[in-house]
């Protein structure tokens, strides 16, 4: 039996319920939507699952992505509207947590039909979304095009402009220049800073390996290439490319532009995705989907730290395995929410028409990231090691949670 990914979720709120001493009410707020939407989308004859999960929205408006991906499930969306209400607290962001998903494969449609999609969704779905309600934002196999598509349909369906109401939308709607690579962008920011706060550089260029190499896992190769770090691996779904001597990031981006797999590159060694996962790398990157790293593989980890940028890639059971084993890890919580704090600045312009400088959200995204890193590497500090980055990060998000439920009356 495959294990569900929200059941990660409630082992690691019970071992947060052991330190905090949550009561059973707070657990059950925790672990509970506020509310599941679904639907099926009738496309060209097709008939298709979609859904939108509101977790929470004690600190503001549902904010979370939409995916398109053969294998979606309302698991798999819940848990990443949970993920979304965790990182948007840790993050300081006025958002609760939501998501959506519809389970079909982007990669076997038309443009139109993508388009009919794009439209489907939001058509089934516009009353519960609103930029004071729930944003939306791109997220596996959606980009500003799938966005501007859905605003389009939103503004058709209400009779009025609301631009904040979708974030990740192409600049000519009104969206934000730093958004196309703000997730790699925030953490290439926090790997910068663990190097320095962990004291991972031994004197010698660090190495990395990277699966996934989407938006955020070629732009993350990219940034630690340019900075002289030494990429020595990539993979994308079908397979990887290894070279001990670093790998050349731009050329493969041409390949992958093409429409090639990562592992025509004629340069390094053809590997698998499994075996990129157990390279003997300073810093493992980790920008595919879930649970990549488990029971079955853990053992097989060779790197010492690791970087979620996608969500939930490593399972409960090897989680703890790894930091028994002195592996650190940057959770997905804080790692990848450099991607909605961009979306927080897109969503504020447009709320308020103030257009602000590129220089400045840069360097704004730049104090947001390490605000957010300090406080859980201080806490890890303070805690004398004891506590993993994910459940201190947990635990700093979940604390703000409950206070606005109390302050509400609601708890």
């Amino acid at each position: 039996m495959v294990t569900k990914i929200f059941d990660n979720i409630l082992r690691k709120l019970e071992d947060i319920q052991k330190i905090e001493n949550l009561s059973d009410e707070e657990m059950k707020l925790l672990s509970t939507p506020k509310r599941i939407s679904k639907d099926k989308l009738n496309i060209n004859g097709k008939t298709v699952s979609a859904w939108r999960i509101l977790f929470n929205d004690a600190l503001g408006p549902g904010k979370g992505g939409v995916r398109f991906h053969p294998n979606v499930s309302e698991d798999e969306v819940k848990s990443l509207s949970f993920w979304m209400m965790i990182k948007n607290s840790l993050a300081g962001l006025p958002y609760g947590g939501a998501k959506g998903g519809v389970k079909f494969n982007p990669k076997e449609e038309s443009k139109k039909n993508l388009q009919e999609i794009s439209r489907g969704f939001v058509h089934s779905f516009y009353k519960v979304l609103g930029q004071d309600i729930d944003i939306p934002a791109p997220d596996v196999y959606t980009n500003s095009q799938t966005m501007a598509w859905m605003l389009d349909q939103y503004e058709k369906e209400v009779g009025h402009h609301e631009p904040g109401m979708i974030t990740g939308k192409p600049l000519e709607l009104q969206g934000c220049s730093l958004r196309g690579d703000a997730t790699a962008r925030g953490a290439f920011i926090i790997i910068k800073q663990i190097v320095k706060d962990l004291e991972i550089d031994k004197g010698k260029i660090l190495t990395f390996a990277v699966q996934g190499f989407g938006n955020a896992g070629q732009n993350i190769s990219r940034m630690l290439n340019e900075s002289g770090f030494k990429v020595v691996a990539v993979s994308d779904s079908k397979g990887g490319v290894y070279d001990e001597n670093g790998l050349d990031i731009n050329e493969i981006s041409k390949i992958k532009a093409q429409g090639k797999e990562v592992s025509t590159n004629f340069e390094g060694k053809k590997i698998s995705n499994e075996d990129l996962l157990e390279l003997p790398v300073d810093i493992l990157v980790l920008a595919a989907l879930e649970n990549q790293i488990t029971e079955e593989n853990v053992d097989r980890v060779q790197s010492k730290h690791i970087v979620e940028i996608a969500n939930g890639p490593i399972s409960y059971d090897a989680d703890k395995i790894l930091f028994n084993r002195g592996v650190k890890i940057i959770p997905d919580v804080l790692a990848n929410s450099g991607g909605v704090v961009v979306s927080y600045f897109e969503w504020a312009q447009n709320r308020t028409g103030n257009i602000l400088d590129k220089k400045y959200l840069e360097e704004l995204l730049e104090s947001k990231m390490l605000f957010s890193w300090k406080r859980v590497f201080n806490s890890f500090i303070e805690n004398k090691e004891k506590i993993d980055f994910r459940t201190l990060s947990y635990i700093i998000a979940i604390k703000k949670i409950l206070a606005a439920e109390k302050l509400r009356g609601n708890l």
